[in-house]
């Protein structure tokens, strides 16, 4: 034991394991030092209450409901005649129940926990085995487009893409959290027969572990970890409007002004991409938008908030490349040429990794932006969206893409945080496209990213966001009919809207963006083109059948407006994901770890969207545990039982837990 930890040497490596928050640990090792990276987690200022034991070849550290046992082998390695030494450890919660353990030798078979395979360079392909339990449900690890619920038996890419966000955070029904604290390229794979994590280069394998009663105790510890998302602003709670794109300032604002005229909610409006002269210059384009500051006065008296959208390419024409890239704050190439997105023109990423240049963004955003009232950002391409995405081309200041690209996202939403901070601003969130583990810390709504126009995607979304509040990224959105693939005067697109938009009502933030068609071009005073605008992507687009239906589940988003800030302030102060799975609250129902069409919004509110074209009725489970009082008829219905609900399409089954909410009654 030293310094409060336990730490074993042997055979060049070096393994410490520490005390990291309360029922928690972090274990680390490397073939060499052992480094105070800090990624995710914050500093354990709280150690805990850890208590630790040494009996012979093993050593025990004790944390609250953790027990970590260490156990060291040393001999003689007969077939190669050296000595042979080890350590493995094993994690226990206080009952002694075993959680998981790091893969045994397996006698003869002569299996290594932990390997560590040289790069050029000094960094190691490392990979850590773990012995889970065959029986656990898993959770967790981000936003992937897929259906899985129960992601044990799963692979995963650990690697940002455009509507994928790795966030190596997982929840186990056997009673632990594990965070892969590593910003590298690499996979996760949790077969039945073990866990296994690979860093494709890295220094050190570095992992934290938390032992918790229950998956709302385990968020707990991982927010202390990790940090807790800030209070969502008020203008968070209510109903955002958004569109590809609109072209300038007066579209803008007549589209505020008659959601006024018309009565309907509005808490947030946004200025889409290219309203810049060029990629990278943060600022509005004159022609276009004469006035920010004018406009930014008028929503204000409508009162709604302006969200202005950020892009991290800098174009090779922007007024701020020059500088960016003599000052090195760019992504950089490290082969070919150095050219790393097309997208709207040539253009390289700037590098979030670098202090000095999240420093410069946020420094001309404040003069483009910030100085006209504007406090409220959407941060695009975060990932960032390399053209081709091969992370082994290219390098950031912290480091080889491969050893550290994951970490990126963290780094815009945190430019943005850390700016607004200084300007005295409390309360913030900013829009993003991806996110790592620590991100919420920085105020970051995710939202699922460019995303077809099909019910089984709208389906993939309620996974996704059901597993990035388990990461521990509370605030998730996507966009309200999909990005991509919708047409105003489509019926079977109407059909979609609609069902999206009801579930959509019961998001952390409720959000209407897409692409929609057929689009229009935008062209400049002297005749040159800008980027085109979408087809209208407003309440009243698409006709007065379909608007009926909005118009009232916008104004349902309002009656919501106490309950959800009641939400976000246990997200804030707790951990607590606002959109929970079932087995969130009802970790004892089994069944409760497998649906993974509904959900819970909060603790109160079970939600059932449809996500089948045509359905007029659907299927739906009561957890076991519970009374639940439907909010279309206001019958009450006992836990543990599926009922076949029916579904017209000005509908969305929703059920009350014991008695709450009575005033929703009639209103869904």
């Amino acid at each position: 034991m030293t310094d409060g930890c336990l730490v074993w040497r042997g055979g060049g490596e070096t393994l410490v394991v520490e005390p990291w928050g309360h029922d928690s640990a972090r274990v680390r090792s490397a073939m060499g030092q052992i480094s105070d990276t800090d990624w995710a987690l914050l500093p354990a200022a709280d150690r805990g209450e850890a208590s630790f034991e040494v009996d012979g070849d093993t050593a025990t550290m004790t944390n609250g409901r953790l027990r970590v046992v260490a156990t060291a082998h040393e001999g003689l390695d007969w077939q190669t005649g050296a000595p042979a030494l080890d350590c493995r450890l094993s994690f226990h919660d206080s009952d002694g129940r075993l959680l998981f353990a790091e893969e045994d030798s397996g006698g003869a078979l002569k299996r290594r926990a932990r390997t560590y395979v040289p790069l050029p360079g000094g960094a190691h392909r490392a990979t850590l085995s773990l012995r889970t339990p065959e029986d656990e449900h898993l959770a967790g690890m981000g936003q992937y487009q897929q259906d899985l619920l129960d992601i044990k038996g799963a692979t995963f890419e650990l690697a940002h893409r455009n509507s994928q966000a790795s966030v190596p955070f997982v929840v186990s029904s056997a009673g632990y959290g594990f965070l892969w604290h590593n910003p590298a390229i690499g996979s996760a794979t949790f077969a039945t027969n073990g866990t296994r994590w690979t860093a494709e280069a890295t220094r050190q394998i570095d992992y934290w572990v938390t032992a918790g009663s229950s998956p709302a105790a385990i968020a707990r510890r991982y927010a202390e970890a990790t940090g807790h998302v800030p209070m969502m602003p008020e203008h968070g709670l209510g109903f955002w409007q958004s569109k590809l794109r609109y072209s300038n300032q007066e579209e803008l604002l007549e589209v505020a002004r008659e959601h006024k005229r018309r009565g309907l909610p509005l808490d947030v409006i946004v200025a889409d991409f290219f309203h810049w002269p060029h990629m990278g210059d943060f600022r509005f384009e004159e022609e276009f938008w004469p006035d920010p500051a004018a406009m930014v006065s008028e929503l204000e008296s409508l009162g709604v908030e302006l969200m202005v959208s950020v892009w991290p390419q800098i174009s090779l024409d922007s007024e701020n490349f020059a500088e960016m890239q003599r000052r090195n704050l760019l992504v950089r190439a490290q082969r070919g040429i150095d050219v790393q997105m097309w997208f709207g023109g040539p253009s390289r990423f700037i590098d979030t990794t670098n202090p000095e240049a999240r420093a410069f963004l946020w420094d001309r955003c404040r003069d483009g932006y910030a100085r006209h009232g504007i406090s409220t950002f959407w941060l695009d391409e975060a990932e960032p969206e390399f053209g081709v995405y091969e992370w082994d081309a290219y390098t950031y200041h912290a480091g080889p893409a491969v050893e550290v690209a994951n970490i990126y996202p963290q780094g815009f939403s945190r430019a943005f945080h850390d700016g607004l901070t200084a300007e005295g601003e409390t309360q913030i969130v900013n829009l993003v496209r991806c996110a790592w583990a620590g991100s919420q810390r920085y105020g970051a709504l995710v939202w699922s990213g460019d995303i077809h126009s099909d019910f089984p995607t709208m389906r993939r979304q309620l996974v996704a966001g059901l597993h990035m509040g388990v990461a521990g990224i509370p605030w998730f959105t996507t966009d309200i009919g999909g990005f991509g693939g919708g047409r105003t005067d489509d019926p079977q697109f109407h059909e979609l809207l609609v069902r999206w938009f009801q579930f959509a009502t019961f998001l952390p933030v409720m959000r209407l963006h897409g692409d929609r068609q057929p689009a229009r071009d935008v062209t400049a005073a002297d005749g040159s083109l800008r980027n085109p605008t979408g087809a209208g992507n407003e309440l009243w687009s698409f006709g007065e059948a379909v608007y009926g239906v909005l118009a009232r589940f916008v104004r349902l988003r309002e009656l919501l407006r106490d309950y959800t800030r009641e939400l976000m302030a246990a997200a804030h102060t707790d951990g607590q994901p606002v959109m929970r799975a079932l087995f969130h609250e009802f970790p004892d129902d089994s069944q409760a770890w497998s649906v993974a069409d509904q959900y819970l919004y909060g603790p109160s509110l079970l939600v059932a969207p449809v996500m089948e074209a045509g359905a007029m009725t659907r299927s739906v489970y009561l957890p076991a545990g519970a009374s639940w009082t439907s909010l279309q008829t206001g019958e009450t219905h006992d836990g543990g039982t599926w009922l076949d609900v029916v579904t017209p399409l000005e509908t969305i089954p929703v059920f009350a837990r014991d008695g709450a909410l009575g005033e929703l009654i009639g209103n869904v």
